[in-house]
C-alpha cells in the first residue's frame, strides 16, 4: 500500500531547500524531512513527504520538461482546490510553490490517500492481512472483477456528470472546437518528439483529422482515465478511494476521456509485451472487454455512443504521442529511468493497433 522507494538518481529534490520552506509554511514543528519516490508514473514527478507526524505527497514537472504548459502546476493546483470540494475522489491540494529556486522548479503539496492502484495484478502485499481474502476474490471470481470494472467506469460517469459552472471549473477549458483542436494539438506534439518513422501511426492521424466529429457535450474530464490513476479500497476493491494525476484535466467532450480510457485497455490479441506494459491492469483486461467498458459507460451516463471508434483511435493515438514524448526524455538523458528505453516498440504497436481498428472499422 506504500509503492515508495528510494528516489531515483536524477531525480533527487533539495532536501535543506524543502525543509526549510516546509517547516516556514506547514504547521508541523521542526524535525528531520524524509523524502521517497512513487516511482510507478510516467509524467510529472511524485514523492512522499515525511515531516514530524505529517506526511504530503509532493508533485513536481519531470526533469527537462519543454512544454510548460503540459506540466503547469499552478493549473493542476487550482483544479483539484475546487474539484476536491465537489468530487471527494480527488485529492485536496495543501500549498502551491511558485518560487523555483527552492528544488528547482515550481511543486505543490496534497494530501496522501491510501489505496490499492491495480497494475498487472495485485499482490499480497497490497493488501492489510484481513483482507487478503479479496486478493484471492478478485483473481479467482470474474463477476467481481466485473463489478470492479463497473466502479472505475461509474466513477469517471459521476465526474462528466458534474457542472462545470457550478464547481467554478468553466473557465479551465474551451470546448467548443475541443474535438478538432485536440487531433491537431496531438498531431504537432508528435511531429515535435518524433524519433522514427511510424507510417500506420501517420495513417490514424491522416483519418481522424478527416472524421472529426462535433462534441458530443460539454464536461469535465480527466484526460487520463486509467486504472494506473485509480486507488481502491483495500478492504473493499468495488469502492474509489482516489483519482490521481490531474494534470491534463480539463473541459470538453467527455466521449474523448472515454476514448483514452479504452485506448489504455489492451485486448488479449495485442499479444504479452502489450499486455505487460507497466500500468496495465492485465488481470482485468483479460476478462473484460473494450466493448464491456463502453457499454457500463453507456448505462453509468446514460448517454449514446456515436463515433466510438473515432474516440477510440483518438485515445490510442494520443497515448502514443504521450509514450513518444516519454521515450524522447529517456534519450536524451533527461530520465534514466530504464522502463521507458523500450517505449519506442509501445509507439509502434499502437500505431498498429490503430491501424487494424480502422481496418476492422470497429473497436
Amino acid at each position: 500500500m506504500t509503492d515508495t522507494t528510494d528516489v531515483r538518481a536524477g531525480e533527487e529534490l533539495d532536501r535543506e531547500n524543502l525543509i526549510e520552506y516546509l517547516h516556514s509554511e506547514l504547521s508541523e514543528p521542526g524535525g528531520e524531512i524524509v523524502i521517497e519516490q512513487f516511482p510507478a508514473g510516467s509524467s510529472n514527478l511524485t514523492y512522499l513527504i515525511k515531516l514530524g507526524s505529517g506526511e504530503y505527497v509532493l508533485r513536481r514537472p519531470p526533469f527537462g520538461n519543454a512544454v510548460k504548459t503540459a506540466h503547469d502546476m499552478r493549473r493542476e493546483y487550482v483544479v483539484l482546490s475546487k474539484l476536491s470540494a465537489v468530487y471527494s475522489p480527488a485529492p485536496k491540494p495543501l500549498l502551491l510553490c511558485e518560487d523555483e529556486a527552492v528544488i528547482g522548479s515550481e511543486f505543490y503539496l496534497m494530501e496522501r490517500r491510501r489505496g490499492v492502484i491495480v497494475r498487472n495484478r495485485i499482490s499480497a502485499r497490497q493488501l492489510p492481512p484481513e483482507s487478503a481474502d479479496l486478493g484471492l476474490r478478485f483473481e479467482s471470481d470474474e463477476a467481481y472483477r466485473t463489478e470492479v470494472c463497473r466502479t472505475f467506469v461509474r466513477n469517471m460517469a459521476e465526474l462528466h456528470a458534474i457542472d462545470p459552472k457550478g464547481a467554478g471549473l468553466d473557465e479551465i477549458g474551451r470546448p467548443e472546437g475541443y474535438n478538432r483542436r485536440q487531433v491537431e494539438g496531438w498531431s504537432k506534439r508528435y511531429l515535435a518528439a518524433k524519433t522514427h518513422e511510424w507510417p500506420k501511426l501517420e495513417e490514424a492521424i491522416a483519418w481522424l483529422k478527416a472524421n472529426v466529429p462535433p462534441e458530443s457535450s460539454v464536461s469535465i474530464i480527466h484526460n487520463d482515465y486509467k486504472f494506473d490513476n485509480i486507488m481502491l479500497d483495500p478492504h473493499d476493491l468495488t469502492r474509489v478511494t482516489a483519482v490521481l494525476d490531474w494534470e491534463m484535466a480539463t473541459i470538453g467532450d467527455p466521449l474523448m476521456d472515454l476514448g483514452t480510457t479504452l485506448g489504455y485497455w489492451i485486448s488479449t490479441n495485442a499479444g504479452d509485451e502489450m499486455l505487460s506494459m507497466p500500468f496495465n491492469p492485465r488481470v482485468l483486461m483479460e476478462s473484460i472487454s473494450r466493448r464491456q467498458l463502453a457499454d457500463m459507460y453507456a448505462e453509468a451516463s446514460g448517454r449514446d455512443l456515436p463515433d466510438l471508434l473515432f474516440y477510440y483511435v483518438f485515445g490510442t493515438f494520443k497515448i502514443a504521442v504521450i509514450a513518444q514524448q516519454i521515450y524522447v526524455r529517456f534519450i536524451k538523458g533527461f530520465t534514466k529511468d530504464q522502463r521507458f528505453a523500450r517505449f519506442d516498440r509501445f509507439v509502434s504497436e499502437l500505431g498498429s493497433i490503430a491501424s487494424r481498428a480502422l481496418y476492422r472499422g470497429r473497436i
